[in-house]
């Protein structure tokens, strides 16, 4: 991320510190995370032992629309991501306004998936080590859920700076998570037999199709793809980008959908399709906690599995919040927010009522979507995410083919996206983002909200500011957007 600019004239320069492997890493541990966590389960629930298929669907639309961040990036090298793109190629200040809330919400809500999967994660290391005695109630876990968010805010507070060392070994500590459950299912193949016939059969639980199944299931794993793009946020920071990022991405992408398709193999290959389905309608966030228990009895692996998985959800959910908040401060510099989401504490110069407001809204979220003890709380949040960022992406990928229009404006050498794969990229993305993938009608519901707010909140800023004639409420410069 870039560092507060306010009150400094002209262009200020970051240090170019990430070659080649420091920039692979950033994004394959930011791309692993929560979402391989979360959705498994769920997906299990909509095409049985073809669960690896979505996933492989969904990295087939995440590739083609990081083909148009990186023709976009490379063109336009400044970190600021969609926002940014959708400001240069349409030019209309409230358009630009949604596309970067929509994305502070898609931050909030994908850092509560992750608190709600990390409280699971815990909780279910707690009881495979017999620290606790029986499941843990829903109250606990909703109860954990919501500390962890308020200890993101404190951590958030103090303030976090983009650390690369960090990131590296919170990578690695994902890996080695996803490694095991990767052993463990092998494993299991080789001791009992391996029988594959599970891995490519269909189930249709849900009397769809196989067609309208893959969709849906495809569009709960595209939760699981994203993070590609928050690497966009680190162009300035990046040695000779226009020849690094391309590469450096479309690998990152490629490495986690092996990874996440093997762990879908494993899965079924240890649980069953049945038992997977019974995992994420009962358990939710606990899949693979299941594979390395019944996968591995012998071997103590899931007593410390779930304390390596609580790691990675939490680096997931701090990127996120971090990101959150600092887009909130962004606009609110900018004068499209209310100012007070601008100010800063004295010593620390962290952005504290964009973090109590991000982490209210937050807690908000947890509180509305447990309210009910029979709702699908992670599946139900990761599709808010995911459906936000669909949106999203579909207004990037046809950014990218207004935005060729302008050849001026290219860099040398950039990047350019073959053909007009960005527009089939953002047919793509709309399809995965309609109604006929047959989310729960929470999920349309909590988006809604989410953006609701956003916009009164725009509204009340421009009221105020036509009122006292201090700003027009229109972006001044979208390139220090995010802070």
């Amino acid at each position: 991320m870039t560092t507060e600019t306010a009150g400094v004239q002209g262009p200020t320069e970051l240090r170019r510190v990430m070659g080649p492997k420091l920039l692979l890493l950033f994004i394959v541990g930011d791309i692993l995370g929560a979402g391989i966590y979360a959705v498994t389960g769920q997906m299990a629930g909509k095409v049985g032992g073809l669960v690896w298929l979505p996933f492989l669907l969904a990295f087939v639309v995440a590739s083609m629309t990081a083909l148009s961040y990186l023709e976009l990036v490379t063109k336009y090298p400044q970190a600021a991501g969609a926002a940014l793109y959708a400001h240069k190629a349409f030019g209309i200040h409230f358009v630009t306004f949604l596309i970067a809330f929509a994305v502070v919400c898609s931050g909030i809500t994908s850092a509560s998936t992750a608190a709600k999967t990390l409280a699971d994660q815990f909780t279910g290391g707690l009881e495979v080590n017999g620290w606790v005695d029986g499941p843990s109630s829903s109250g606990t876990i909703v109860a954990i859920a919501m500390g962890f968010m308020l200890l993101l805010a404190i951590i958030n507070l103090r303030g976090v700076g983009e650390s690369v060392k960090f990131n590296v070994v919170l990578t690695l500590v994902e890996l080695a998570a996803l490694s095991i459950v990767i052993g463990v299912g092998f494993y299991a193949m080789s001791r009992n037999g391996a029988n594959l016939s599970e891995v490519v059969t269909f189930t249709d639980y849900e009397d769809r199709g196989l067609f309208l199944a893959v969709t849906a299931a495809t569009s709960i794993a595209f939760f699981a793809m994203v993070g590609f793009e928050d690497a966009v946020n680190m162009v300035e920071e990046v040695k000779e980008p226009n020849k690094i990022f391309p590469r450096a991405m479309l690998t990152g992408l490629g490495i986690a959908v092996i990874l996440y398709m093997l762990v879908a193999v494993s899965v079924v290959a240890v649980l069953t399709a049945d038992g997977a389905k019974t995992v994420g309608e009962n358990s939710e966030g606990r899949a693979l906690l299941e594979v390395v228990s019944q996968g591995a009895p012998d071997f103590p692996i899931d007593r410390v599995f779930p304390f390596l998985a609580v790691f990675a959800v939490a680096n997931t959910a701090l990127i996120n919040m971090l990101m959150a908040s600092r887009l909130l401060y962004g606009m609110a510099k900018q004068g499209v927010l209310p100012r007070q989401l601008g100010s800063v504490l004295p010593g620390r110069r962290t952005p504290w009522v964009a973090v109590a407001f991000s982490t209210l809204l937050a807690l908000g979220l947890i509180f509305y979507v447990t309210r009910d003890a029979e709702s699908n709380v992670v599946g139900n949040l990761s599709n808010v995410t995911a459906f936000l960022l669909l949106c999203v992406f579909a207004v990037v990928n046809v950014a990218c083919l207004v935005l060729r229009r302008n050849p001026g404006d290219a860099q040398k050498d950039h990047f350019v996206s073959p053909w007009i794969l960005p527009g089939i990229a953002a047919i793509l993305c709309v399809f995965l983002a309609g109604p006929w993938v047959e989310r729960d009608s929470e999920v349309y519901k909590i988006a809604g909200a989410l953006m609701l707010i956003g916009v009164v909140l725009w509204a009340v800023t421009y009221a105020i500011n036509k009122l006292t004639g201090t700003a027009d409420s229109e972006f001044k410069d979208v390139e220090q957007l995010g802070g």
